[in-house]
């Protein structure tokens, strides 16, 4: 029985794309820990009052949201690649510069970052504005205002919106090597299982086993996310976190 299950072609596809899923996660884990510190930089300046901040923050995020991610990866490599010569090359960074596990997460972290930094701005928006002036009332520099009372009210409020922006995110790479070049076995699950269906023809199969890595990753994504707002919302009884069921609640 486990021996010819070890032998259908799913089981097989399942090992095969094994390799090219670590490099979605790639893309995802690298590009996630930089883009939420820029996330909340953008999202800081974009309130200030300095209005040169403000409007430079309010146009970076207005760019990288208005134009589709497809393009912006275009863009950049374009951008890169006519640097080549004058810049990079002289320079002996242009075969880093160039890679794909550079450029791909380089354009994924100022995508995120903009989307992201519009909810961390929301959330910034909507922090309870009494807490705030009774913290300015008891003395407390800014810096200690935005420390204890702004962030962690703005990281509670936009923490669920967040976990959606980091799944997208995760998602997204699945077009990195539709638009950059592909090195030698460089190949993400999307392109890997368009390599297996150029063989066979059988998409059912190869793009199913793909879509259940993503859902397999994005389920792990979810849990964790859970964690951490279980743990932001540790001071308020009844607090509801994120939560991932197979199933749905019976009513009885």
């Amino acid at each position: 029985m486990l021996e010819s299950l070890l032998q259908t072609a799913f089981f097989q596809d399942i090992v095969t794309l094994a390799k090219p899923a670590l490099f979605n996660l790639y893309f995802a884990v690298v590009s996630i820990p930089f883009g939420f510190p820029l996330a909340i930089l953008f999202a800081v300046g974009k309130g200030s009052s300095n209005k040169i901040i403000s409007l430079f923050s309010r146009g970076f995020i207005y760019a990288f949201r208005g134009s589709p991610l497809f393009i912006q990866f275009f863009m950049f490599y374009s951008i890169m690649l006519a640097l080549n010569k004058p810049l990079w090359k002289p320079l002996g960074v242009d075969d880093f510069v160039l890679h794909p596990l550079f450029l791909g997460p380089l354009v994924l972290v100022l995508n995120t970052c903009a989307y992201s930094a519009e909810i961390f701005y929301g959330a910034l928006k909507s922090t309870p504005k009494g807490e705030v002036e009774a913290a300015q009332a008891m003395g407390m520099s800014p810096w200690n205002v935005f420390r204890k009372v702004t962030w962690p009210n703005m990281l509670r409020l936009a923490w669920p919106a967040y976990t959606n922006e980091m799944v997208f995110l995760f998602h997204a790479t699945s077009i990195v090597y539709f638009t950059l070049p592909v090195i030698d076995e460089q190949k993400d699950l999307m392109n890997k299982a368009g390599e297996l269906f150029e063989k066979d023809y059988n998409l059912f199969l190869h793009f199913t086993v793909a879509g259940l890595y993503f859902l397999s990753i994005s389920m792990v994504l979810f849990w964790l996310a859970g964690l951490v707002q279980k743990r932001l919302n540790k001071h308020i009884t009844g607090a509801k976190t994120l939560s991932f069921r197979l199933f749905p609640r019976s009513n009885s």
